[in-house]
């Protein structure tokens, strides 16, 4: 099977493709700029240097949040509409579950998440054989971490953001918590395409973003209403 993984869902930008189950080629960037430039030439370019076309390609994998409100809606866009075109399935990876697969081998709870401002994470528990422990969710960091605390069994924290909430991991869980080293808190393209396989395609218009909260402005404006 021949995947091609799309991930815009944050500030890490990623574009993978695998071929019959091996990584044939995968771009990776960490930096602040508009994924809306940059999306399709980092995908024509995985493409061509893969000596793929859009043809040979089986299936499309997209990871569809949460995190940035723009970002997961770029991503999936993009992705849907080639699916669409080329008449091939999709389907949608929880972009918590990507970061969380960087953590598949560690022998104890995988808590992936990504800063959601004011004291708040998107995130949730994996076990080490990727089952979930606890669903997604939107939530104090705080309130989090003293949940992960009664666990009293070591927890794996991964997320581009792990510098906003460290001390406060620290603070909370001490030796509980496991911090590991810059590059595994990023997660892989070609680990969203590896795990795209294992899932069952559904309905291109019922894949939908996965913000896990409404959007800011959405949430005023019905504030608004409401008066």
């Amino acid at each position: 099977m021949n995947v091609l993984a799309i991930d815009t869902s944050n500030y890490v930008m990623g574009v993978a493709v695998i071929r019959d189950g091996a990584v044939a080629g995968e771009y990776v960037t960490n930096i602040k700029k508009n994924h809306s430039i940059r999306l399709m030439p980092a995908i024509d370019q995985v493409m061509k240097e893969t000596g793929m076309k859009p043809s040979d390609l089986d299936r499309i994998a997209v990871a569809h949040g949460p995190g940035s409100y723009t970002g997961v809606r770029i991503g999936l866009t993009t992705a849907k509409t080639m699916a669409w075109s080329l008449g091939i399935p999709i389907v949608g990876v929880s972009s918590l579950e990507a970061v969380a697969r960087q953590g598949a081998f560690f022998q104890g709870y995988v808590c992936p998440f990504f800063d959601a401002r004011r004291g708040l994470v998107y995130t949730g528990l994996y076990r080490s054989d990727m089952t979930i422990e606890k669903d997604e969710t939107n939530v104090l960091m705080e309130d989090w971490l003293h949940q992960l605390k009664e666990l009293d069994e070591p927890v794996l924290f991964l997320s581009q953001d792990i510098a906003v909430h460290e001390e406060k991991i620290v603070e909370i869980l001490g030796d509980q918590a496991v911090l590991p080293k810059a590059p595994y808190h990023y997660a892989r393209p070609a680990i969203i395409a590896s795990v795209a396989e294992e899932k069952e395609p559904g309905p291109l218009h019922d894949l939908v973003p996965n913000y896990l909260r409404i959007p800011e402005a959405e949430a005023k404006w019905l504030e608004q209403q409401e008066k």
